[in-house]
């Protein structure tokens, strides 16, 4: 199972990036995937769920109306659009599946909110 995120970076308040997983090892378009994220001296904070069609998405109420999580099940890729970033949301972001019981996350990918 390999999991590779990419699309962080620095962005000013207000800005706009848009994360992507891009999976392999199991066959993607079976599983719910998972946005989860960690700030700095936090703990690991749940950010969305999508159900393996795309049709079904949830997210935390931090997040909700303001970030869209999506699934190109053709490309196996998994996307996060972030849109009114504030500085709360700095944190490392993964992607996380659960594969038979097991949770496998990818390496992180760093976002930064700041002016």
């Amino acid at each position: 199972v390999q999991l590779v995120e990419s699309g962080g970076g620095l962005v000013q308040p207000g800005g706009s990036l848009r994360l992507s997983c891009a999976a392999s090892g199991f066959t993607f378009s079976n599983y719910v995937m998972t946005w989860v994220r960690q700030a700095p001296g936090k703990g690991l904070e749940w950010v969305s769920n999508i159900n393996e069609g795309g049709t079904s998405v949830s997210y935390a109420d931090s997040v909700k109306g303001r970030f869209a999580a999506s699934r190109d099940n053709a490309k196996n890729t998994l996307y996060l659009q972030m849109n009114s970033l504030k500085p709360e949301d700095t944190a490392v972001y993964y992607c996380n599946v659960n594969l038979d019981g097991n949770d496998y996350r990818g390496q992180e990918t760093q976002v930064t909110v700041s002016s």
